[in-house]
């Protein structure tokens, strides 16, 4: 859970991460609401136009059957075919296959073009043997002409006197004319237009052959029933806006389809990413971010980290430069001026301490050496007074008193030699301390009844008398802590010797607690055991190392370097 409490965790997890995925969510909504929006907009665009193209057809359909029965009936009243085609001369735009009349007995009157033309066109028979009422007008199916080889279609009308007019005219020239101005085809557009029974008649854009049954083609079927509309299709190319309409009174069938997403305005297609100019700002923001790690965030962790180490003890620790911004590095230097005070500070407290612990060391000296001297000496001859008595005595009950006597003053010698081995360790003097070290292991573990290991390692060497008095006295302190507050099972000293350095460490399988982040925090949460031993490595020079946690052991390192074994 700590890693979480750092501010670059914490700036991406509150500010970058929900920044980014703000943006994303804001573009790809935008994006989606867009393209539905376009896409309902191409359709509502290409439905209008196909419903007027539609109409536009419808009405010169309706204007060619209208002329075709006036020209019918001018012909009958008048009686004149010349006159009549000569006015009727403004329609042939209209009729690009010709006009022609004839009477009563189908017998060809006049044509506006070559007799031939007419002569070979082959009128379709429901228009010839089918009774068409009087005064109407009927279109034919489409024909090819014979002379021309262009599609045609045939609008006639017969008057009640049998007069027949008949006009031609090219579908496809219908198609085009009615969709120039309304539709304008693209690359991947294309106008489909078939009549009554799903024939093709006109196409924009090379799909299909002329004459193809289309009657199952999308959009075809739902015209040839009368209706309008839009549907979606997907297809290999994308997905298609498919307009349709029908067109009366042929009941022909009109449909435009197209890719939505081509026919879109470039600037509206443009606009689809226009939330992505967030995307600047954004990593405007990681920049700034990026740069107040680097110059502020990272220097104050660095900054931390050292000011911890001088709290336990590392004054040169802060005087490393940490970079970043000039409010960080005044901090810094006021930090180091601060460090000089402390550090001056110290030394005369070390000076104190150095003083009161030798003063300390000789009254504990003089302390044993008077209990070995006199007490001690003084018990061991009463020891053997009792024993000459009890040769002379003969009642039981008083040798035994004699006895028990004995025993308690053995046991009293005993517990004095002790206390004077710990107010004096006589092995430390003696042996070194390898030896005392040793000893104090097998004592614990005879209190303690529990196993205390020593181990060594390296090649042994004496040390100036303070620094073995000093580890011998950090190694007591820390199993006295083990027997008094770990509650461990087993516990071990080792002492290592290297060439520029010797470490003592002191473990313990026991409870364990949390360490302080401070040296000054040990006296507020009672553990006065551990600040002493800090206060003693400092006399020295050594660094103290605690590590603990709850419920898995302590273990204490006092390392020392050889380069200053004086302190």
């Amino acid at each position: 859970m700590l890693r979480w409490r750092g501010l670059p965790i914490q700036l991406f997890v509150l500010i970058i991460l929900p920044l980014t995925l703000l943006l994303l969510v804001i573009a790809f909504s935008s994006l989606f609401l867009h393209q539905r929006s376009m896409r309902q907009l191409v359709g509502e665009r290409d439905e209008r136009a196909t419903r007027a193209a539609a109409s536009a057809i419808s009405e010169q359909l309706k204007h060619r059957e209208a002329a075709t029965r006036s020209l019918a009936l001018r012909a009958a009243d008048l009686g004149s075919p010349e006159h009549v085609l000569a006015d009727a001369a403004f329609l042939l735009p209209d009729f690009d296959g010709g006009i022609a009349l004839y009477d009563a007995n189908s017998h060809l009157l006049i044509t506006s073009n070559d007799r031939a033309t007419w002569e070979l066109t082959v009128v379709p028979p429901q228009l010839t043997q089918t009774a068409v009422p009087p005064n109407t007008a009927q279109f034919s199916g489409p024909f090819v002409e014979p002379l021309s080889g262009q599609e045609m279609m045939l609008v006639t009308a017969t008057t009640t006197e049998g007069i027949t007019a008949a006009a031609a005219f090219s579908p496809t020239s219908l198609a085009e004319k009615a969709l120039k101005d309304i539709f304008v085809s693209g690359d991947q557009a294309a106008a489909l237009l078939t009549n009554g029974s799903g024939r093709l008649l006109f196409q924009v854009g090379d799909l299909h052959e002329v004459g193809a049954n289309l009657s199952d083609y999308a959009g075809v079927v739902d015209a040839l029933r009368g209706d309008s509309g839009t549907i979606y299709i997907t297809d290999s190319s994308g997905e298609q806006v498919v307009a349709f309409s029908s067109i009366p009174p042929l009941n022909w069938a009109l449909v435009i389809k197209e890719p939505w997403q081509a026919v879109a305005d470039p600037l509206l297609r443009a606009t689809e990413w226009a939330p992505l100019v967030l995307a600047p700002v954004l990593i405007a923001a990681l920049i700034g971010l990026m740069f107040g790690l680097r110059q502020i965030v990272q220097p104050l962790q660095l900054l931390e980290k050292k000011a911890a180490d001088l709290g336990w003890g590392n004054y040169e620790a802060i005087e490393e430069p940490v970079g970043g911004i000039n409010e960080i590095q005044r901090l810094q230097t006021e930090l180091i001026h601060m460090a000089h005070k402390v550090k001056l500070a110290q030394q005369s407290l070390r000076g104190y301490l150095g003083a009161v612990t030798t003063g300390q060391e000789e009254e504990r000296r003089r302390l044993a050496r008077d209990l070995h001297d006199d007490t001690i000496q003084s018990l061991i001859a009463l020891n053997q007074r009792i024993q000459l008595v009890q040769l002379d005595v003969t009642e039981d009950q008083t040798a035994a008193q004699l006895s028990e006597m004995q025993k308690m003053t053995e046991q009293t010698v005993a517990d004095l030699r002790r206390l004077t081995r710990d107010l004096r360790p006589i092995y430390l003097e003696d042996l070194g301390l390898v030896t005392a070290l040793s000893m104090l292991a097998r004592d614990t573990s005879q209190a303690l009844q529990i196993p205390v290991e020593f181990h060594e390692s390296g090649r042994e060497r004496r040390l100036p008398a303070a620094v073995e008095l000093a580890f011998f006295r950090i190694g007591q302190e820390g199993l006295s802590n083990v027997m008094r507050h770990a509650q461990a099972t087993c516990a071990e000293l080792r002492l290592a010797f290297s060439l520029d350095n010797i470490t003592l460490s002191i473990h313990d399988n026991g409870c364990g607690f949390t360490v302080p982040e401070s040296p000054a925090e040990m006296t507020v949460s009672g553990h006065f055991g551990l600040l002493g031993i800090q206060e003693r490595a400092e006399i020295i020079g050594a660094r103290l190392l605690i590590e603990s946690l709850p419920g898995e052991g302590t273990r204490l390192t006092i390392s020392l370097p050889d380069d200053k074994p004086n302190g």
